[in-house]
């Protein structure tokens, strides 16, 4: 049977302080449209990535992404960096 409820993948990273992200929220249906919802609330950029979202779903809560991950997370943060500094020029 095809899974075929939404699912999202919150994310943490501070900079010079956190070694690597860490998976701070997950879920899928009703918990996936609040995390997503939650996040447009406060202007948090959202990324769609199904490989790299199911990759991240794996990982349990509070857990760093593993190296093998670390590419793709630089691909996301750059993008999350250009938001906002978008935001912050405009």
């Amino acid at each position: 049977m095809k899974d075929e409820q939404e699912k999202a993948v919150a994310l943490k990273y501070e900079r010079g302080k956190d070694p690597a992200p860490k998976v701070t929220a997950k879920g899928r249906g009703a918990v996936a449209e609040r995390i997503l919802a939650l996040a447009k609330e406060n202007n948090i950029p959202i990324r769609q990535d199904k490989t790299l979202l199911d990759a991240l779903y794996k990982l349990d809560i509070n857990e760093e992404i593993p190296e093998e991950l670390y590419r793709a997370i630089a691909e996301v943060l750059a993008f999350v960096y250009r938001i906002n500094r978008l935001k912050t020029a405009g």
